[in-house]
């Protein structure tokens, strides 16, 4: 179980000696790993500063902004503003991809320059691109970007905020996605009229990629137990090798206890006993459910920042991937999400000075509670939550 009292920033985990310990070479590292203990607002960078070589001009970092759909411009705009604020040394090169109007020239060009701007900059910070339900033939922008980057790991942080109550106490867990094979391959097809096949890829090298940096993870933010997610019982081959894969890994780290679960059985046990786990590894779709459970359990997706790491790219996002299209245009959406999504790019960036200023700004209001967005039971529009982080931030 997570140690509640270790009061880790959910935006703030630590894979500063991830690349030491998953045998991957990226130019000069730090010598010597960090050994004091995380606080409530001070952590370690997310990665080491140096670890994708982001792009620095005129002391700026350039990062691509990919505002993203439904709510995405709003949110983005509200951490454009809180940065400027702070003197962030980044400049963004913004780009406006979006998925809903998927197949045509201009976004298919859009997106070509989103991941041309990526592979640039080897950092990012996006909203989410909505994939209409209704529209087939074309990939979602979403799983081509991780696809084509080989952006392969995703994680969220599942975390209780200090001050905002919810149903259940002392959550503290990790999900850690494999961002770029199962279900979400792309790989289906119409055989006959009413018979669709789809298929499912699972390969060895990917699952003990994910497999090794979940374990890396765990041994990095001092975490006791791994949990392997998986449908084996039903998909013995595919599910069987990444539950294999990931237990034979695990022999790799005598210190941390391994142990297997069911999806069925563990979207139960997240939310009658979300206590129990501390970091979770599991293929593509699974991931996608548990994470959007979990963000249920600690008050909604307007809450939960991630990232996606690669071997090249590192990019930012919501952990729980709501576009918002509701809400869109209404002055109502929930920023915290993308907010603490770039304190953890700062913080990769090693600008931890920032990130702590900002987070903790956003942690004062929230535990104030005089300014709260709807989803989070206030009134506060988006603009009124962003001026109350901006006032929080000038009284420190």
């Amino acid at each position: 179980m997570a140690n509640g009292s270790d009061h880790r920033p959910f935006e703030a985990p630590n894979l500063q000696t991830l690349p030491q310990q998953l045998g991957v070479r990226y130019g000069r590292m730090t010598t010597a790993a960090r050994t004091h203990r995380l606080t409530q607002y001070t952590a370690y960078a997310t990665v080491n500063s140096d670890m994708f070589k982001p792009t620095k001009f005129g002391g700026k970092y350039t990062v691509t902004l990919i505002p993203g759909d439904g709510i995405g411009a709003e949110v983005s705009e509200a951490v454009k503003t809180i940065f400027k604020a702070d003197n962030v040394p980044i400049e963004w090169e913004q780009v406006d991809v979006s998925g809903v109007e998927t197949g045509d020239k201009h976004s298919e060009e859009l997106f070509r320059e989103s991941i041309a701007s990526l592979k640039r900059n080897k950092l990012g910070l996006k909203g989410i691109l909505h994939t209409p339900v209704e529209r087939s033939g074309h990939q979602s922008f979403n799983v081509a970007l991780r696809q084509e980057l080989d952006i392969y790991a995703s994680i969220v942080l599942i975390k209780n905020i200090p001050g905002y109550e919810t149903r259940h106490k002392n959550v503290d867990l990790c999900i850690i996605r494999e961002n770029t094979e199962g279900e979400y391959s792309g790989l289906e097809h119409q055989s006959v009229p009413g018979v669709v096949e789809s298929l499912k890829i699972i390969t060895r090298a990917k699952s003990e990629r994910i497999a090794k940096f979940a374990f890396s993870f765990a041994l990095a933010n001092n975490r006791r137990k791994v949990t392997c997610i998986h449908k084996a019982n039903i998909m013995k081959l595919a599910d069987g090798l990444f539950r294999n894969t990931v237990k034979k890994v695990g022999e790799e780290y005598p210190t941390i206890e391994t142990n297997d679960m069911i999806v069925d059985n563990a979207s139960m046990q997240c939310v009658s006993r979300p206590q129990q786990f501390d970091v979770m590894v599991m293929p593509n779709l699974y991931g996608g459910i548990l994470s959007n459970i979990g963000a249920g359990l600690v008050g909604g997706p307007g809450i939960v920042p991630g990232c996606n790491m690669g071997r090249e790219v590192a990019v930012f996002e919501p952990g729980c991937r709501h576009v918002g299209l509701d809400i869109k245009g209404k002055d109502q959406a929930n920023p915290i999400a993308l907010i603490l999504s770039g304190s953890m790019m700062l913080r990769h960036l090693g600008l931890d000075d920032h990130a702590n200023r900002i987070s903790k700004a956003v942690y004062d209001v929230i535990a104030a509670g005089k300014s709260r967005t709807r989803d989070m039971g206030g009134s506060a529009t988006t603009h009124e939550f962003t001026r109350a982080i901006l006032d929080q931030m000038e009284k420190q």
